[in-house]
């Protein structure tokens, strides 16, 4: 049976973000949505996405598919319910539709926004992502899933004598190497991935998840729940945030309560606020609606996604949405909602030219051997940049 993930109008609500991506293909804990559907059903997997994105994030049909809803998270009690529906039940949370397995005939048809006669009203509680600061707030629970899911039955390998580790719930796999630092899993596990390295003088506070290739630099102060993503390479003060693959924060400074996409770097010395000096509720930028979006949220900090960076020093306000491939510099407090392709800082802002932000990000793809920066990628850049002009009034 093919797996396929497909979006909802969850695609829209957490723009930025998914503006280079489809929905599933979001890191929360360890692992993508994804990859998670994948484990669980020990199967392949698809997706059912934008138009723009099927060039690099494929469907695949077969005569017996099983769509999944890809914001919503897997666990044994949402795979008993999925595993006994019939061909054409619709599994629904609410109004909101959840799997339906469909033949081939039918799945060429499918959209998520169909309604279906034959339901089944699912009433558990899985994690689903709404919006881009759920990631960060649900990344505790879906870490501490994933790290169950990873381990189970497993050992961890050893590491050196020179580390002190604090609790049971510490897994490293082989060819993770650390020294001189301290691991404590009291408040949530640690998972060091194969071929990553923690260096000397670090203290981590679970939960926390390292992928491979990633670096932990010396000195470094990590808390729960952290997420560093592969090819990564981290350091200063990190709090409950999740960055995603081939990013840099590598020197001092603060980076709270936040999410950060791929290809992204974070200058020296720059720091992000998550809490409002009269501690308010912070308010976060909504693309569908155009404005600030309350959040229900006191700690909330910064959504960077792909592509973005920032120079040294920079000061980023409480609840700031970073668009993709925006370039940030000097001094003072950037604006809360940075917009995807801006050039500037706080003295103003101009149109980041795709010729060149296609010139940097080649550069960057460069740097990584085994990653190219070919025409599929490109022609994404190149959509995403013409369905945010709107946003580029300077």
């Amino acid at each position: 049976m093919a797996i396929i993930l497909f979006d909802d109008k969850a695609h829209q609500t957490l723009l930025p973000l998914t503006f280079t991506r489809p929905v599933a293909d979001l890191r929360i804990g360890i692992l993508t949505i994804a990859e998670k559907w994948g484990k669980y059903l020990k199967s392949d997997f698809s997706y059912y996405t934008q138009p723009y994105l099927t060039g690099k994030f494929h469907i695949k049909v077969e005569a017996d598919n099983l769509f999944i809803n890809g914001a919503v998270c897997p666990d044994e009690q949402l795979l008993e319910a999925i595993d006994k529906l019939k061909t054409g039940q619709a599994l629904m949370l609410g109004s909101k539709l959840i799997a339906i397995k469909l033949s081939k005939a039918d799945a060429s048809g499918f959209e998520a926004g169909t309604k279906y006669e034959d339901v089944v009203n699912y009433s558990g509680s899985p994690v689903v992502l709404t919006y881009p600061e759920d990631i960060f707030r649900q990344n505790d629970t879906e870490l501490r899933k994933d790290f169950k899911l990873l381990t189970r039955g497993r050992s961890s390998t050893a590491i050196s004598s020179t580390n002190v580790i604090i609790g049971n719930d510490f897994f490293a796999e082989e060819g993770a190497i650390a020294d001189c630092s301290s691991f404590s899993t009291l408040n949530g596990p640690i998972y060091l991935a194969a071929n990553t390295e923690v260096w000397e003088g670090t203290h981590i506070r679970g939960g926390f998840a390292l992928h491979s290739h990633s670096q932990v630099k010396m000195g470094s102060k990590i808390y729960g729940a952290t997420t560093v993503g592969p090819y990564c390479r981290v350091g200063g003060e990190i709090n409950n945030a999740v960055i995603w693959g081939y990013s840099n924060k590598g020197h001092e400074g603060y980076l709270g309560n936040s999410v950060m996409g791929e290809w992204c770097n974070i200058g020296a010395d720059t720091n992000n606020s998550n809490l409002k000096n009269n501690y308010a509720e912070v308010k976060l930028w909504d693309y569908t609606t155009q404005r600030f979006r309350r959040t229900g949220m006191q700690f909330c900090g910064l959504i960077m996604a792909d592509h973005a960076k920032c120079a040294i020093n920079t000061m980023f306000n409480t609840g700031t949405v970073v668009g993709v491939s925006a370039n940030i510099f000097g001094a003072g407090f950037p604006r809360n909602f940075i917009p995807d392709f801006s050039w500037g800082g706080p003295q103003g802002y101009e149109v980041y030219s795709l010729k060149k932000a296609f010139e940097t990000t080649e550069k960057v793809f460069g740097r990584r051997d085994h990653r190219v920066f070919d025409e599929t990628e490109r022609e994404i850049l190149k959509t995403v940049f013409e369905l945010t002009e709107e946003f580029r009034r300077f």
